[in-house]
């Protein structure tokens, strides 16, 4: 979300920097919208300044016993106008708001410059790959062949894209869960929450999600409730139309929640697996910080979304994208992207993002300074940032891939093993 104001004055170089990212957005039409709104905002003050002035000569008329009515009746229809005008105004503003709403966030400084995912930039790796006697299998033979997946009989109960996980590969999906959880609260200095898993309209407004991906959501048919496609949604607003106070800052949360989106994009692509799912869980790391701070703190929370597959030893690298390949809210994002053996290359398992203002300007989440009494305080936006930490059925995925024995079964990070009751492997069972 921009401010009007800086928007109109920054058409073109908002239009230059936002380049095909921007490619979606009716400009000529932001362009005249924006001039309405100016001049149906010119138009309601001066006839504002008309009735205040007449309501003044009416006033005098009788102070001075004159006749009145003539006035007073003029100030009728000039209030009528208004009257008309506001709506007029009131239609010019949503229109405009509708078009800017789906403008992306400018990209920061530092981001790469490029068309696609091709052009993004490698800035780490970790870990050594695992090299195998035999070709490595995929995680669904894995699965199905352990007994722990069922793809079948997902599709019987709801259709393509579902899965079903029993016996050991549930509880290694909710031993990954806790641990990713506990990480985040006890060493990384997050509160928990439990978020509500369906949200209002405005909650999605706020995130980003709407108006644009409307089309990507799941919508209740009787209730204007979305559920969520990820827990940066629910987490986010909690704070939105608040002030929060500056010394407070950051202020970092942690959740675990089911998430949903209808891939409505995605036609093709990962049809088999637990990769691209309608249903899947994830730990997501939300942080309101002060716009000084919110670079440093994306290294931060990117380096605790780090720390779990460096505890559960997966090779994996961290990318920064480029703009092209970046999401329509963030200033700049870093993929994590984890060693998959079956495919023989790095897929996403988090995505680390610094939205900077876009967020809470559009969801009213400002903070409070002060340097010295009350009068001295004054309010701004917060910068938002999130990022998974991690995207539990990739995680998932990523163990029983890069963890399978000649014998089919799958070795257990030493890390999750306290929280499976001591067990080193999955065996068939």
């Amino acid at each position: 979300m921009y401010d009007l104001k800086a928007l109109r004055e920054n058409l073109d170089p908002i239009r230059t920097v936002l380049g095909r990212r921007g490619n979606d957005v009716p400009w000529d039409d932001l362009r005249k919208l924006s001039e309405d709104r100016r001049t149906q905002t010119m138009q309601v003050e001066q006839l504002r300044q008309e009735l205040n002035k007449g309501s003044e000569e009416v006033a005098r008329l009788r102070r001075a016993k004159e006749p009145a009515d003539e006035a007073m009746a003029a100030m009728k229809r000039l209030g009528d106008r208004i009257k008309d005008a506001e709506g007029t105004l009131r239609n010019a503003e949503e229109a405009l708001s509708d078009v800017t709403l789906r403008i992306p966030n400018l990209p920061h400084t530092s981001v790469p410059v490029g068309n696609d995912a091709s052009e993004n930039v490698e800035v780490r790796r970790w870990g050594t790959t695992p090299s195998f006697s035999t070709l490595p299998k995929p995680h669904w033979d894995i699965g199905e062949g352990l007994g722990i997946l069922d793809f079948d009989r997902a599709a019987k109960i709801a259709g393509a894209r579902f899965s079903v996980m029993t016996g050991a590969g549930a509880r290694l999906e909710r031993a990954l869960i806790n641990f990713m959880l506990d990480t985040h609260t006890t060493q990384h200095g997050y509160r928990e929450v439990v978020p509500p898993l369906m949200v209002n309209r405005p909650s999605m407004t706020g995130t980003g999600q709407l108006p644009k991906f409307e089309e990507d959501l799941f919508r209740l048919k009787d209730e204007d409730y979305f559920l969520i496609p990820t827990a940066e949604v629910p987490v986010t607003n909690l704070h939105r139309e608040e002030i929060l106070s500056g010394d407070k800052l950051p202020l970092r949360y942690t959740a675990y929640t089911p998430c949903f989106r209808r891939e409505a994009g995605s036609y093709g692509k990962d049809t088999r697996g637990l990769i691209r799912l309608h249903q899947f869980n994830k730990v997501e790391l939300v942080s309101f910080t002060t716009p000084d701070r919110s670079y440093e703190e994306l290294e931060r929370l990117t380096g605790h979304a780090e720390s779990i597959l460096q505890s559960l030893e997966l090779p994996y690298r961290v990318v920064a994208l480029c703009t092209g390949d970046m999401g329509f809210s963030a200033a700049k994002t870093y993929d994590l992207e984890v060693w998959l053996p079956s495919q023989k290359q790095y897929r996403e398992i988090s995505s680390c993002s610094n939205f900077e203002a876009f967020q809470a300007r559009r969801a009213g989440i400002k903070y409070r300074t002060s340097s010295g009494g009350k009068k001295d305080s004054k309010s701004d936006f917060v910068h938002t940032l999130n990022g998974s930490g991690l995207a539990v059925g990739r995680t998932l995925v990523a163990i029983l891939e890069n963890f399978q024995q000649p014998d089919g079964s799958v070795e257990i990070p030493s890390v999750l093993r306290p929280y499976m009751g001591g067990l080193e492997r999955v065996e068939r069972e």
